[in-house]
């Protein structure tokens, strides 16, 4: 098990994944110790689904230009603007 002290060295493990070094397992000191599994890559596309259901490709086309527009929040935006009120 290796220990991960920067982002560098995570993405190293996780680019030397694949279907035969599927799993890995690292320690980041004062966090504690993970395990990275690497699953089979889904076949399915995001064109199928849009295929599938035309309403899907439009929602796609609105989130990008809101995007472009500054619209959009990150991950970590949505987390914090959350309270335990909006889980009852």
């Amino acid at each position: 098990m290796g220990k991960v002290h920067f982002s560098e060295e995570l993405m190293k493990y996780i680019q030397s994944m694949d279907r035969d070094n599927s799993v890995v397992q690292f320690s980041i000191p004062g966090k504690g110790r993970f395990t990275l599994v690497l699953q089979e890559e889904d076949e399915h596309s995001i064109k199928s689904d849009v295929d599938a259901n035309p309403e899907l490709e439009i929602m796609i086309n609105e989130s990008q230009k809101q995007y472009k527009k500054g619209l959009g929040m990150s991950t970590s935006e949505l987390i914090k603007s959350l309270t335990p009120k909006d889980f009852v």
